[in-house]
């Protein structure tokens, strides 16, 4: 008995150990800037984008580098709206994005799989008429080389058919009715989050970013 219980204790104080160091390497790294002042041309908007969780980069619908809507279609969300002409992208876990709507929605089984990385990967896709910057929304100006730059690094995310198109994930679990889902490569975990994939996304770009986080706060905290 006094085998299990010791067992019990050396267990519980790994988990602990572990929680607490993952949240200290995350305060830390994320205070970590990368690109601390890059120069742009300012030819390009972009936007970074939060819910108080979760962030998207948010990109122009249409350049001359790109026309996003040849692939992520209008046509796939509910209302069909043309007249949007930003777009925001986030990668995440596939489950939690169609089965979390909201916090409310939240299952333990739904995180269990998100944190190690059962679920695949899926992309939310959501059309905007305009965004207005404020404590959750940045505006950022690049040049047209780092917006292929970042262009380059989000399709790598998509999963695509033989003929390379996006594949739409046709669902009920729609956000609002100008959003869509497509499905992504690759695996959330702890360590690759939908923020950590949007402070990469910063980096390929050659933006202000940190080390490392799995928080909103440790992108917004360069762009204050």
């Amino acid at each position: 008995m006094k085998k299990v219980i010791k067992i019990i204790a050396l267990t519980l104080s790994g988990i602990i150990t572990f929680v607490v160091l993952y949240f200290v390497f995350a305060i830390v790294l994320s205070v970590i800037p990368v690109n601390k002042n890059p120069e742009n041309a300012k030819e390009i908007p972009v936007y970074i984008l939060t819910n108080g969780a979760h962030t998207d980069i948010v990109v122009p619908v249409k350049t001359d580098i790109i026309d996003w809507s040849e692939q992520i279609k209008y046509e796939n969300t509910l209302a069909n709206d043309t007249s949007c002409r930003l777009l925001a992208l986030g990668w995440g876990d596939k489950g939690f994005y169609l089965d979390t709507p909201t916090w409310a929605d939240l299952k333990f089984s739904t995180a269990f799989k998100a944190v190690f990385g059962i679920n695949t990967a899926a992309i939310h896709a959501t059309y905007y008429r305009e965004l207005r910057e404020n404590d959750s929304c940045k505006k950022i100006e690049i040049s047209k080389e780092q917006y292929k730059d970042l262009v380059a690094y989000i399709q790598k995310d998509f999963l695509t058919t033989g003929n390379g198109d996006y594949i739409n994930i046709v669902t009920d679990a729609n956000y609002g009715v100008n959003d869509a889902f497509y499905e992504g490569k690759g695996r959330f975990n702890m360590f690759r989050t939908c923020n950590a994939w949007t402070n990469r996304s910063l980096k390929a770009c050659g933006q202000r970013a940190c080390v490392w986080t799995p928080f909103d706060k440790g992108i917004f905290y360069h762009y204050k």
